[in-house]
């Protein structure tokens, strides 16, 4: 029987760096796929694990839990069949829901020799309490619904930032194990103890229960289609703000107790290309994006291109923090930016593209 390991996320948590100390230190003696189901046009986390020995599939264009449900059946299915692992790692989406992929695991149960095994969601400690606020349903989803939250970047919190976080954290989820020791403090053995010695039959269920009331809601939706489509096109124009209002609306327009999907929300701009860059500008648009709003409000962007001096560029950018640094050379350059009224032609120019 296979294992499968959900390991879920907002986007910039940390989940790559996750599952790398997860292969180094506890995977390496099992065949293992990983999964991964990238929010834009361009996957750029493949590039991160191509070394270590994971065969990667990456589904892109779209949110797992909407678009890509048949793409994630038909993928897991080749993968069973080609593969024959002994467990399997989903990373999905950093603006997917936890619950929604859960559900077509649950599905695939029900056909295939496979088990649900771990559900982790890993949060990084120093912005979970304005994520929570700023992107409602799309992060708090992932926390209900998870069995074990590991927390990053705790080496950097101060304990008052940890207590509140975790706090925070149980609220949302009181059964859930929370990690909160710095994970070169701690072993992968120890972080599996921990996953692995978990229950999910209270999440599966809740799961389910939410994949039912979601396939309600757009029965509803589709049967009175013809009356919302003006409305559901002036819910496009809303400005989208990394706050709330006094009654508790989301930042993008919509309440929280409706559900959406990520791309109704987010937008995504994702480029492949040979293009030899500078790295000054690369530099200057992490710099505009973590500063400013001249190109739309940009929470993430992520991408590894090669350079002038012969040197490839890693960049990494979450909530207006950003690390550039000298990686290896790819198969070609790429780079993807996600967030709010993305301003795609001006990226280009921005990045020298034109």
């Amino acid at each position: 029987m296979t294992k499968i390991d959900i390991i879920s996320g907002f986007l910039g948590a940390g989940k790559t760096t996750f599952i790398k100390k997860m292969i180094d230190e506890v995977y390496s003696g099992e065949k293992i796929v990983l999964i991964e189901n990238e929010f834009g046009e361009v996957g750029i986390d493949g590039g991160f694990l191509k070394d270590a020995g994971i065969e990667i599939t990456e589904m892109n264009s779209g949110c797992i839990c909407c678009t890509l449900v048949g793409d994630f059946s038909k993928s897991m299915r080749e993968v069973l069949e080609k593969f024959s692992p002994d467990r399997i790692l989903i990373e999905p989406s950093g603006v997917g829901k936890l619950s929604d992929v859960m559900s077509s695991v649950i599905d695939m149960e029900k056909e295939a020799d496979v088990k649900l095994n771990a559900l982790v969601t890993v949060v990084n400690a120093l912005k979970a309490s304005k994520q929570m606020k700023a992107f409602g349903e799309f992060f708090n989803n992932q926390i209900e619904h998870a069995t074990t939250v590991v927390l990053s970047r705790t080496q950097k919190a101060t304990p008052q930032q940890l207590e509140f976080c975790t706090t925070q954290i149980q609220k949302l989820n009181p059964q859930a194990s929370v990690i909160t020791t710095p994970w070169d403090e701690i072993t992968g053995k120890q972080i599996l103890e921990v996953i692995e010695g978990q229950d999910n039959l209270e999440m599966r269920t809740l799961a389910e229960l939410h994949h039912h009331e979601e396939e309600a809601a757009h029965s509803h939706e589709h049967h009175h289609e013809h009356e919302e489509h003006e409305c559901h096109e002036h819910h496009h124009e809303h400005e989208y703000h990394h706050e709330h209002d006094e009654e508790g609306h989301c930042c993008c327009g919509h309440e929280h107790h409706e559900h959406h999907h990520a791309d109704e929300i987010f937008d995504t701009w994702g480029k492949e290309t040979p293009h030899i860059f500078e790295r000054k500008t690369i530099e200057n648009a992490l710099k505009v994006f973590a500063e400013t709003q001249d190109y739309g409000i940009v929470i993430r962007s992520k991408g590894m291109v090669p350079c002038t001096d012969g040197s490839w560029a890693y960049f990494d950018l979450v909530d207006g923090e950003y690390e550039l640094r000298t990686g290896s050379p790819d198969y070609t350059g790429r780079l993807v930016v996600i967030g709010s009224h993305i301003c795609e032609d001006d990226l280009e120019q921005l990045f020298g593209l034109v």
